[in-house]
């Protein structure tokens, strides 16, 4: 499944992204009143907020080539374990 496979099949909308990924994990915290340096995108699914912290208490990180990536939900995972390269190539 692609990023685009997977924004289609959960009917993800502009209003979706503040929540994480359409919703799959709400943050407890709302990205637009977090730190910004605790804040970033997800690079599987650009324009979705993730707080770093709450996504590494979630386990939705992958470390690679020496740097931590972060993910707005379960689904982004193994969509960037497939191909690492190509999310980490966008930073």
């Amino acid at each position: 499944m692609t990023a685009r496979d997977h924004h289609a099949a959960n009917r993800h909308t502009d209003r979706d992204a503040s929540s994480g990924c359409s919703g799959h994990a709400s943050n407890a915290e709302d990205p637009t009143t977090a730190d910004s340096a605790e804040v970033t995108d997800c690079l599987v699914m650009p324009g979705n907020p993730v707080i770093k912290s709450q996504a590494e208490e979630a386990g939705l990180y992958r470390d690679y080539n020496g740097q931590r990536y972060w993910l707005c939900c379960a689904t982004c995972g193994p969509l960037f374990d497939a191909d690492p390269e190509r999310y980490a190539s966008t930073t």
